[in-house]
């Protein structure tokens, strides 16, 4: 690997024009094939295996068209304090409202809420639901516009006018004020450890150019792969993530061996195949976790992880041939200022800020291992409540009007009438079906929590019959949970009963369902991720303890940053320095995710960092030693790494969207737990305390495993004659580079 590797960076030094212009070619073509392709269509979301995506298909088979796929907005009216909406002047405004949205371009329909009954008890609040002719997606400005200058109209007459709905959605897609705030820490953070404005700026471009390359193709092939405009987001953020990560271990590699007196094209070859045998191992680890998402059995989580899984290869294709190539035409640039003044490249003094760390943990390691361990596991305590659900508009911030729509209904109307939930009856088959329908109506209706059911529709051929259940709590209330499981309950006796059966959907009863897979698909996702990537660490490390010692680690890090995500968004505690107006139920995907972005970024700290002692173990250091070295050479551009990853992330916490947070804020915890206390405090202690014992492997193990010159070996044993060889041609071919051959030699 390490040979194959250094040959690749020294050909790519070489014929860097030819690099780089295929790989302008590549990102020309695909560019042309993004924009010349379909625009991408509206994610169909579909969770096959359980009942309320079953009852949803049925309602599809039965009710052929019944099941638009247009968009809504449920517009609510409030009468002034002390006034009803069913007052003459009001209800006018309210039906000259209605009136004008049901005149939109775009627009199917309008309800009257005085003819649907859809006006409270106590007649201060009407609603009214506004369907589309086309999904959120492909709403025109012109349509939204005509609906909030509509709202503002209804406004005038001195009504309360709100509004909600899929209408309502921004549709944004993946980029925005975060990438950009992310990529200036990064660079900032690049700058003070390189000491170049060339090796900081390297990484960030070719990360951008990955990510370029990556979206376009996303693009390019969404129509004829179905996937959707979200199926990039996770694609860009991992791609600018790891690119840059990779890219920056590749150029670090290479100012040490340029320190050392190579030339500038063996310490590219060098660099490449050491550092980039760590980029290859923990590219593969992250594809691992992100191919491992098919696991769960959702479509647009595996399309999800599939395209950021294709992101990832093209960042470590990038970091073994184009981050060389341009060293290959800025070979002195990227070195620090003081090398490139006086034309000498020292190597990096013995003691720095890692190896002074690293003496501290191995003088008490087992007092850091303790530490560690005990906070990250007090940290994790609060995970065991975890609740999971899908927030919706309650959780948005009160600034917007779906939230107040959202509050002015739970008000009317009782906290469950935002979430009912869609009962449908297979009565195909039964003589009586109608008879069979109005048991299980007024079965269901009699079920405690149940606040009131709503007469049955049946279709054309009478067989089926669909009817709505309010229930008495808010949709992510744990009680309406408990209510749909009692319903489903009572099914086994009314289909004994009346010989038909229903089954319960909705949006509250599928964000239940989906919440209860996703829980469930947790475990085996973590057993199949972490298992591959053991095995794939015991070929990189030829170690037993090293790797399970990395999938401890990396658990511990993960259930933390899940236990402090519950203690902020679940249970409030400092949410309102984050912005948040409103705890409940963390997004059912969100443990998903948090593993699999985590995990890969994880192993990414493992393997550069591991690697190195790995390396100086081989090549003949003690085990404390080899720890020491390790850090010497690695915990500087980790911390930089881990900074820059933070920084991305935590950029995400300032945005309004109350999962945006969440996701921001679970990332940004995750890599700071993973960075600072599992790999740069438990892992030197543990290896400390192991010894040699830590680089143990069975022989019979040892026979199995494929061998894999991941820490350079072979490369280490190359003749000084044939590098001065090599390097003397090098000048000869290109006078050029003389130069710059001239400053490796000083």
């Amino acid at each position: 690997m390490a040979t194959f590797l250094y040959r690749v960076g020294r050909l790519a030094f070489r014929r860097r024009w030819y690099v780089a212009l295929v790989w302008a070619a590549v990102l020309a073509a695909v560019g042309l094939g993004a924009l010349k392709a379909p625009g991408a269509a509206d994610e169909e979301f579909s969770m096959p295996g359980i009942e309320s995506q079953k009852a949803f298909d049925l309602m599809e088979e039965r009710f052929p068209g019944a099941s638009a796929d247009g968009a809504t907005a449920r517009v609510v009216f409030v009468a002034p304090g002390g006034e009803k909406v069913t007052a003459t002047e009001n209800k006018k405004a309210v039906e000259e409202a209605v009136a004008e949205l049901g005149d939109g371009a775009q627009v199917a329909g309008a309800v009257d809420p005085f003819q649907a009954r859809a006006v409270s008890k106590d007649g201060t609040t009407a609603y009214s639901t506004v369907t589309y002719k086309v999904g959120a997606n492909d709403l025109t400005d012109a349509s939204k516009t005509h609906l909030t200058q509509t709202l503002a109209q209804a406004r005038d007459s001195g009504l309360t006018v709100e509004a909600g709905g899929t209408a309502m959605e921004d549709g944004g897609g993946p980029g925005g004020a975060a990438e950009v705030i992310g990529v200036a820490i990064a660079a900032v953070v690049l700058l003070v450890t390189f000491g170049s404005l060339a090796a900081a700026g390297l990484p960030l471009l070719t990360a951008i150019i990955g990510v370029g390359v990556s979206m376009a193709t996303i693009l390019a092939l969404s129509d004829a792969l179905g996937l959707s405009t979200t199926t990039g987001t996770l694609a860009m953020m991992l791609g600018l993530a790891v690119g840059i990560d990779y890219a920056l271990f590749v150029v670090s590699r290479y100012r040490e061996e340029r320190a050392k007196g190579r030339t500038p094209q063996e310490a590219t070859g060098m660099a490449v195949g050491t550092a980039g045998s760590a980029v290859v191992f923990a590219g593969l680890t992250v594809v691992i976790a992100l191919a491992g998402l098919s696991v769960v059995g959702i479509p647009m989580l595996t399309k999800m992880g599939l395209a950021a899984a294709g992101a990832v290869v093209v960042a470590v294709l990038i970091a073994l041939t184009l981050v060389p190539a341009f060293l290959g035409f800025w070979p002195n640039a990227v070195l620090a200022r003081r090398a490139r003044r006086s034309g000498r490249i020292e190597e990096d003094a013995a003691d720095n800020g890692g190896t002074r760390w690293a003496r501290f943990v191995l003088r008490r390691p087992l007092p850091v291992l303790l530490l560690g361990v005990v906070g990250l596991g007090a940290l994790a305590v609060p995970m065991t409540d975890l609740q999971l659900g899908m927030p919706g508009d309650e959780a948005k911030s009160t600034s917007t009007t779906e939230r107040r729509a959202y509050d002015a209904l739970a008000e009317a109307f009782g906290p469950g009438f935002n979430g009912p939930l869609t009962v449908v009856v297979d009565a195909k088959g039964e003589k009586d079906a109608k008879g069979a329908v109005t048991a299980i109506s007024e079965e269901i209706g009699g079920t405690k929590g149940v606040v009131s059911v709503s007469p049955a529709r049946f279709n054309e051929a009478g067989d089926t019959a669909v009817f709505s259940v309010v229930p008495s709590t808010a949709p992510t209330d744990e009680k309406t949970k408990d209510l749909v499981t009692s319903i489903r309950g009572e099914r086994a006796g009314v289909e004994a009963e009346t010989g038909a059966t229903f089954e319960v959907t909705g949006t509250t009863a599928l964000n239940i369902d989906i919440s209860d897979k996703v829980q469930a698909a947790l475990v085996p996702y973590l057993i199949v991720v972490v298992g591959l990537a053991i095995v794939l660490l015991l070929v990189v490390f030829r170690s037993l303890l090293v790797p399970l010692k990395a999938a401890l680690g990396f658990l511990l890090s993960v259930l933390a940053s899940l236990g402090a995500v519950v203690v902020v968004f679940q249970q409030g505690h400092g949410a309102e320095l984050l912005g948040v107006e409103q705890t409940g139920p963390i997004m059912s995907l969100m443990p998903i995710f948090l593993v699999g972005i985590v995990f890969g970024l994880a192993m990414d700290y493992e393997v550069f960092l591991v690697s190195r002692m790995r390396e100086a173990y081989v090549h003949g250091e003690s085990a404390r030693q080899a720890v020491t070295s390790g850090f010497r050479h690695s915990a500087r551009v980790v911390v930089a790494a881990a900074l820059i990853m933070i920084a991305v992330f935590a950029g995400f916490i300032g945005e309004s969207d109350s999962m945006i947070k969440m996701i921001g804020f679970g990332l940004a915890t995750a890599v700071l737990l993973d960075a600072f206390v599992v790999r740069m405090a438990i892992v030197p202690a543990v290896l400390a305390l192991l010894g040699d014992k830590a680089w143990w492997l069975p022989k019979w193990l040892d026979r199995v495993l494929p061998r894999v010159d991941v820490e350079g070996e072979a490369l280490s044993r190359r003749s000084e004659p044939r590098e001065q060889a090599e390097a003397a041609e090098d000048a000869g071919a290109d006078p050029a580079r003389a130069a710059d051959l001239d400053v490796a030699r000083t």
